[in-house]
């Protein structure tokens, strides 16, 4: 299973999204407070649309109740100080649960908490300037990277709703 951990999240337009990722994804949310926010705000509904509502999400009041409800040695967090991208990660190899960990929009993850776990740390590759990209899509990018590693498991590949020759079909 795929687990994503939002630590300290500030913003609900970004946890919305994630929220929608994690659902199309077939992902757990993991939510650490204090948040930034309630989940109750029109924002979040709006962002994650109506996906919610089939979205598995569990709220913790702090980092140690998050750990002592999930002990996994596959935490793997998302920092700009990491020296390894997502795809020099072997998730293939994991077993159990997998978990990527995301940190507030201002600071990140404790910087205590990312020291104890160093060589499960990785940062997006991008231009010297640039310090970060959206929470959200570092969100995507890792779980979508993840997945594509795993085969993607449990996802479907076509289209669903209008069916997958839905193109084919049009003259």
């Amino acid at each position: 299973m795929l687990h994503v951990v939002l630590y300290e999240p500030e913003i609900p337009q970004n946890t919305g999204n994630i929220m929608r990722t994690c659902m199309a994804a077939g992902a757990n949310l993991h939510l650490i407070e204090p948040l930034g926010f309630s989940l109750e705000e029109k924002y979040v509904r709006r962002a994650g649309m109506d996906y919610i509502k089939d979205l598995h999400y569990t709220i913790y009041p702090n980092w140690d109740a998050f750990v002592a409800e999930n002990p996994s040695k596959n935490y793997y967090f998302m920092t700009r100080y990491a020296k390894k991208a997502p795809s020099d990660f072997d998730f293939r190899v994991c077993e159990g649960d997998i978990y990527l960990i995301l940190g507030k929009e201002s600071t990140g993850v404790d910087k205590h908490i990312l020291k104890e776990h160093l060589d499960h740390c990785m940062r997006l590759p991008m231009v010297p300037n640039a310090r970060s990209l959206n929470l959200s899509n570092c969100a995507a990018i890792i779980v979508y990277e993840v997945l594509r590693q795993l085969g993607y498991p449990g996802l479907c590949a076509h289209e669903t709703i209008k069916g997958e020759d839905f193109l084919e079909c049009i003259e």
